[in-house]
């Protein structure tokens, strides 16, 4: 089979890319290694104001709003629950709220939505290698018939097998030093004591970074622990460590009574060297993982959709016009890349200074490493704009 596009992975970054080429009328095939939609609840994230703004370029904000919670302002309370700080999340002047949801319930409305597009998504084909050449790429499927592509963009997150085939010296994914736990409680108690519905709450809590969301059903929360305690086992009672190291108060009332608690080690990505070669490509945390402190994993990974599937369209992929939508006339991408040059050109310093700000946040600071370069708001809304050229 041949498609212009090969996306691994249907995760977030995966399923947002397929929208945006789908949109910019490119046909694109989706291998999913899980051999289900992974409806598993799962860990909650938070989507900030621009990955809310990149949603609306692929006309998929509304879909995700409906499953979604409202988020204004950032609550800064001491180890009893006093309020000792409040500011608008994004800042005074940001018109976009944020919005918390689970991470599997992102993932699984950008996917069904792409599906309902006419996207094909193949579950439980898991690309364990490719083979490029002067006009295309052929896709190794485990599983499954090879693939013929014109592109194969790896959006397989955090151990990426595509970034070993962009660059086979590339990096492993580096070791943070802390440890992060997600769960959710019961609301409304103690969930009450935090305040606001949809309100993000940073609460002092000793050693432990703690912050809770609290939402008409349950409280998300998560804790981030500066530990070498080896994860449990899986029978093993996940939150009975983070029990005894958070300070007594509102963090240690939502933790005890967690119905369900999930642990992981952080890691990052801050000396990826390469992001394309040879009509193969990575996007999302496959090119740029960051530590969770910034909170900015999936919406920048929802960024890069848009301005990959912008940069395609504008350097000689799809056959729609801005905004339409399939099932029409769909082109191939041709030599791809003039595209992938002004998409990294313009993604790399923005996502590279994320890695670098949530390291030092982790109290884990990269030296010898790309500094990146923060994109100012202003121009980082053009690039996001459906309708508007890329610069």
């Amino acid at each position: 089979m041949t498609a212009p596009v090969v996306v691994a992975g249907a995760g977030i970054a995966g399923s947002a890319l397929a929208l945006g080429l789908q949109r910019a009328g490119t046909d694109v095939v989706v291998c999913e290694a899980h051999p289900d939609d992974g409806a598993d609840a799962g860990a909650f994230l938070t989507l900030a104001a621009n990955g809310v703004r990149a949603l609306d370029a692929l006309d998929a904000a509304d879909a995700v709003a409906a499953v979604s919670v409202s988020m204004a302002d950032m609550r800064i309370l001491d180890a009893d629950g006093t309020e000792l700080d409040r500011r608008r999340l994004g800042g005074p002047d940001e018109p976009v709220a944020f919005r918390c949801l689970a991470r599997a319930v992102l993932a699984r409305t950008l996917r069904d939505l792409a599906v309902s597009r006419g996207v094909e998504v193949r579950h439980g084909a898991r690309v364990i290698g490719a083979t490029p050449d002067r006009d295309g790429v052929t896709v190794h499927v485990d599983g499954g018939p090879d693939l013929r592509a014109g592109l194969l963009v790896g959006a397989d997150g955090l151990h990426s097998p595509v970034r070993a085939l962009v660059d086979p010296r590339a990096h492993p994914p580096r070791p943070v030093g802390q440890r992060i736990y997600y769960g959710h409680s019961p609301a409304p108690n103690p969930g009450a004591r935090l305040g606001h519905v949809g309100d993000f709450h940073v609460v002092r809590a000793g050693d432990v970074a703690f912050g809770a969301i609290p939402t008409a059903d349950r409280t998300w929360w998560f804790a981030r622990v500066d530990t070498a305690v080896p994860v449990p086992a899986p029978d093993d009672d996940p939150g009975a460590a983070l029990r005894a190291a958070v300070a007594p108060g509102v963090a240690a009332d939502v933790v005890a009574a967690a119905e369900r608690v999930q642990v992981t080690d952080a890691h990052d990505l801050p000396h990826v060297r390469a992001w394309s070669a040879e009509r193969m490509l990575v996007v999302g945390d496959a090119a740029h993982a960051a530590s969770p402190a910034t909170g900015q994993g999936a919406t920048m990974a929802i960024e890069d959709a848009v301005v990959l599937a912008k940069a395609l369209r504008q350097h000689g992929s799809g056959q729609h016009g801005p905004g339409e939508h399939g099932p029409g006339k769909h082109g191939g991408i041709g030599d791809p890349a003039a595209a992938l040059a002004a998409y990294e050109r313009l993604r790399r310093g923005r996502t590279q200074a994320n890695v670098l700000a949530s390291a030092a946040m982790s109290g884990s600071p990269v030296t010898g490493a790309d500094p990146g370069e923060p994109l100012p708001d202003r121009v980082l809304h053009t690039h996001l704009e459906w309708a508007r050229p890329l610069p």
